[in-house]
């Protein structure tokens, strides 16, 4: 089950300059894992905390097929074949 994950500027170090990868898995938190194991220390990037109390960090936004994951599950949303999850860091600026 292939999906597509979009790779935001900032973290296409960990891809090799990708602006899109694949990865595997049925649930995020999955997909993750997969993902980190193609592109070592990307998973530090989206993820904090220790086993078992992992959640994604606080200015990363992901989308499952335009839908922001915090509203259908986090981690544990559930993915198919021919999904497109799109990770974009949260942007702050200004005076």
């Amino acid at each position: 089950m292939a999906i597509e994950v979009r790779i935001p500027t900032i973290l296409r170090t960990y891809t090799g300059g990708a602006k899109a990868v694949e990865a595997e898995g049925g649930d995020l938190a999955t997909l993750i894992d997969d993902l980190d194991a193609r592109h070592p220390g990307i998973k530090g990037r989206l993820v904090e905390g220790e086993e078992g109390e992992v959640e994604l960090r606080r200015f990363v936004n992901v989308y499952i097929n335009d839908e922001d994951v915090r509203f259908i599950g986090g981690l544990e949303a559930t993915l198919s074949d021919g999904d497109q999850i799109v990770v974009l860091p949260a942007v702050a600026g200004g005076c």
